[in-house]
């Protein structure tokens, strides 16, 4: 039609010539042809469809509606022929078919069942009126008429083929009323000799069109025969799939948290489906996809002020999701958040009943943390629990949480799987120490333990951990507890947490707990040294200056230069970190007259004093 326009009164000719011959079809000619080949009419009829849905398409290509009008007068003329009026269907646009739905069907009716199944008329009929929509007050009467046809239909495989068709049209145009008898018809079909396991791609069709048009989970739920057609997937991979895309919409369209039973009992029963599906052939991906949308209705779910409701639907939930990791994180996360929440409404003053509840809250993170697989992932929700417990004045598991943290360092391996890679741990161990210290800083001290017991566990662990002999991370993790320890030692630390005394309150700047922060210091200080030293001996020069030029900035910024020692050790790290000529001369220049800058601050002439003693060598 786009390349030889021309030819279509050509062809208008001929196929008009076609419908003139056409009735020989049924003459005794060909009747008694297809008699000797053993062939039935109902097979021979269809095979002249697809040459006369073209001739159709390039006819009503750009036509106008009144071509339609001839078209259908033409049928009936011929005795209303169901296989010339399948191909108008077909070919002429949904909507010049929509609007003249009740006049297609009368003529459907007209038609003789022999040779071309009304059934095929009607499927027809269907998907035009999926694409357009028919006069609203025909809508109930093209519906009933229609169904009446396809009810009786007694083989399975044509039922289907028409009601999934016809599904779409009652999902676009009524109420879950009218739904639930479309599928109440669709199990009494297809559930006699179970029919339904040669259909799944139509009954999966059927389930996508409903939850498509039915956003409104609560709605949905309640159709009677939902769940019912859902038992008709028995087929694991099938079934398994359906669920998926019922979990798909839901993520998608439910905005707003619910506690409706009905939506929670029906989604907690279809995850359980996906779930129950993981095994050890499962791939990396599918699980992935699987947890993302449990803990898509898991983040979804929310009582209101009834916590002790929602933490019992989070211990409900981890019997039944136990084999997804990425599901338990969430539960953690969620039932963290739910032990801050409890806080936020009682402005951090809890009740006995609120205090009892956070505990149960911490109680259910410490025992399904060690269930967790990946070690980071463990780590850092010890941290998170420990620093959630401390928010809540649950001061003994907070101690529980970092001790576990701390004992499980050791287990750290050397490389970790990453999106299917094996990457060093070394940087994420340092990450993770780096948070880890932070929190330190307002963790009180335990009275059976002695003066700084976790930071002095933490260091016995980060010695003996074995640390690969080209890397610095041991030193920079030393360098971060000399920030940590220097921070210990003010008279009031540089944050708290609401109503939990910390050790500048516990110890109020004592003298010897500030002598015990200092034998710490200087054995941290020693290992470093050690370590420079180390490193002129195997020749690492490059790295010795790298990491004596960051110990000096450390004791800049973090120590007290007014101390001879300290002074003269800066003096010392400076000369090293230009020794043998692989510093940054630029950056250098930078770190002197930032000294020469605060030195101009009062009290702080020492640092002029300083500035003095650190000349810049030249490359020559």
């Amino acid at each position: 039609m786009e390349v030889a326009p021309h030819l279509k009164e050509s062809l208008n000719k001929n196929f008009f010539d076609f419908l003139l011959t056409f009735k020989q079809i049924h003459g005794d000619t060909v009747q008694n042809h297809l008699a000797v080949q053993g062939v039935e009419l109902s097979s021979y009829l269809p095979l002249y469809s697809p040459a006369m849905d073209w001739i159709f398409q390039c006819i009503s290509y750009h036509a106008p509606e009144n071509l339609l009008t001839e078209m259908m007068e033409r049928c009936k003329k011929l005795g209303n022929n169901a296989l010339l009026l399948n191909s108008v269907m077909s070919a002429f646009r949904a909507e010049f078919i929509a609007t003249r739905s009740l006049d297609f069907i009368g003529m459907i009716k007209e038609c003789s069942e022999a040779g071309f199944p009304k059934h095929l008329l009607f499927r027809s009929l269907g998907l035009n009126l999926a694409l357009a929509d028919p006069p609203e007050g025909d809508r109930l009467q093209i519906l009933n008429e229609a169904w009446k046809v396809i009810t009786k239909l007694k083989n399975p495989q044509d039922y289907i083929d028409c009601a999934e068709v016809w599904a779409e049209y009652t999902c676009r145009h009524f109420t879950k009323r009218e739904v639930n008898t479309v599928l109440a018809d669709i199990i009494k079909h297809m559930t006699p000799d179970r029919a339904f396991e040669d259909s799944y791609p139509q009954l999966q069709s059927i389930i996508k069109k409903v939850i498509a048009h039915f956003h409104d989970f609560s709605v949905l739920f309640s159709v009677e025969k939902f769940l019912p057609f859902l038992d008709m997937f028995q087929k694991e991979s099938v079934r398994v799939e359906v669920c998926k895309c019922i979990m798909e919409v839901f993520v998608k369209h439910q905005h707003e948290p619910t506690k409706d039973p009905v939506i929670l009992n029906a989604l907690l029963h279809v995850c359980k489906t996906m779930h129950d599906s993981v095994n050890a052939l499962t791939l990396e991906d599918e699980k992935r996809a699987l947890a993302c949308l449990i803990s898509g209705f898991v983040k979804m779910v929310s009582f209101g002020r009834d916590f002790e409701q929602q933490l019992s639907f989070y211990v409900e939930a981890r019997s039944m999701f136990c084999n997804l990791e990425p599901v338990l994180v969430q539960l953690i996360h969620s039932v963290s958040r739910l032990a801050m929440e409890t806080r936020k409404v009682m402005k951090g003053n809890h009740s006995r009943k609120t205090a009892a509840f956070v505990r149960a809250c911490v109680a259910y993170c410490f025992i399904t943390i060690p269930s967790l697989v990946g070690i980071f992932t463990r780590l850092n929700l010890y941290l998170l629990a420990g620093q959630v417990a401390l928010a809540n004045q649950c001061l003994s598991q907070a101690d529980a949480f970092f001790k576990a943290a701390i004992s499980l360092i050791p287990e750290v391996p050397k490389t970790i799987n990453i999106d299917g890679k094996m990457r060093p741990s070394e940087p994420f161990l340092l990450e993770f120490l780096c948070n880890f210290f932070s929190t330190l800083l307002i963790v009180p001290d335990h009275p059976e333990h002695g003066v700084l017991f976790l930071v002095r566990e933490l260091l016995n662990v980060i010695q003996d951990y074995t640390w690969e002999d080209t890397s610095d991370d041991r030193i920079r993790i030393y360098t971060y507890v000399l920030h940590l320890l220097s921070a210990m030692s003010q008279e009031t630390y540089l944050y708290h947490v609401d109503k939990v005394d910390s050790n500048d309150s516990l110890y109020g700047g004592d003298s010897k707990f500030l002598a015990e922060n200092n034998k710490l210091c200087e054995t941290v200080m020693a290992q470093i040294l050690e370590h420079l030293r180390a490193l002129a001996k195997d020749e690492a020069l490059k790295r010795q200056s790298l990491l004596g030029l960051s110990f000096f900035n450390s004791i800049l910024a973090h120590g007290d230069l007014r101390n001879n020692r300290l002074n003269q050790l800066s003096v010392n790290l400076w000369h090293l970190a230009q020794r043998h000529g692989y510093a940054d001369t630029r950056t250098m220049v930078k770190t002197l007259e930032y000294i020469k800058k605060r030195g101009e601050q009062p009290d702080m002439t020492h640092l002029t004093e300083l500035a003095l003693r650190l000349p810049l060598q030249t490359r020559t």
